[in-house]
């Protein structure tokens, strides 16, 4: 007969640490230079900063498919977050895969309503 030593570890998931908390910095990063090309962009426009402005700003293609990426990585950073914290704090399976789920639904809901906005500007 075997004796097992120690306390068993009860992995929730595989392959988590490492790379999600490297992709949550390098996409959190990202966002941070788009907010910094966007606002020098308003610093560095003329006039009042209204609905023309910001069509304005976002009305270029490489400005639509950097917006783009943005989104994608930023549905990426809530989705590692949102992951996280439903792995950590509900025990309960079921649950657990319900809060997963609708979390999925509402993020690709709302990257449907952001390229739905960005590409009617």
């Amino acid at each position: 007969m075997a004796v097992n030593y120690g306390s068993k570890r009860i992995v929730v998931g595989a392959h988590y640490g490492l790379r999600d908390w490297l992709a949550q910095r390098v996409t959190a990063a990202l966002m941070a230079l788009f907010t910094l090309v966007v606002l020098a962009q308003l610093i560095f426009s003329k006039g009042p900063v209204g609905y023309d402005q910001w069509a304005g700003i976002f009305s270029t293609q490489w400005m639509k498919a950097l917006t783009f990426a943005i989104i994608v990585a930023l549905l990426y950073h809530v989705w590692i977050g949102m992951r996280d914290i439903w792995m950590d704090y509900i025990k309960p399976v079921g649950i657990r895969l319900s809060l997963q789920v609708f979390s999925i639904v509402w993020l690709v809901a709302c990257a449907g309503w952001a390229v739905q906005v960005l590409w009617r500007v």
